[in-house]
């Protein structure tokens, strides 16, 4: 086992491309880039640092670090408030945290399969033990969902799907 699949050794875990071709959109700003730049994500700026103290800008993508037990709330908690974007998240759906995201989300994809995630020495990782989920906030992540869908990504479920 690398030091990726070892739990906590790394948050460096890069969103495969196909996952992008589906979804179809090109994002203002990559809140959870690597250092390196978002080589492998379609957007126009991205942040590396401090993502959680600065401002957010456009249609926005966001794969966080999913940390401890609670990790993802402080992220989640910006990407409602900032409300314009796609985000990707484990599966956890008994965790409260997953729970009170669900019920904030516009519109929910449940990727068909386990994702098997990009490293940053461009190798593909071992399959996670959970599955992964991409959450939309606002009207045009709705629609690239509702796209990615179609296109047999997984399956979309949500309360604004029906105007996508």
């Amino acid at each position: 086992m690398s030091h990726w699949e070892a739990s906590g050794k790394s948050n460096d875990w890069w969103t495969p491309k196909y996952i992008f071709d589906a979804l179809g959109e090109t994002f203002d700003l990559d809140v959870s880039a690597p250092f390196e730049g978002p080589l492998h994500v379609p957007c126009l700026g991205w942040l590396y640092d401090r993502s959680l103290e600065r401002a957010w800008n456009g249609f926005v993508w966001m794969n966080p670090p999913f940390g401890g037990r609670n990790g993802l709330t402080p992220w989640l908690d910006k990407f409602f408030q900032h409300g314009d974007g796609i985000a990707l998240v484990p599966d956890r759906t008994s965790a409260p945290w997953w729970q009170e995201m669900a019920r904030r989300a516009d519109g929910l994809l449940f990727i068909d399969g386990k994702v098997r995630f990009i490293r940053p020495d461009g190798t593909t990782g071992d399959s996670p033990s959970t599955g992964t989920v991409l959450v939309a906030a606002g009207g045009r992540a709705v629609g690239a969902l509702a796209r990615a869908d179609k296109s047999g990504l997984g399956l979309c479920y949500g309360r604004r799907l029906v105007d996508a």
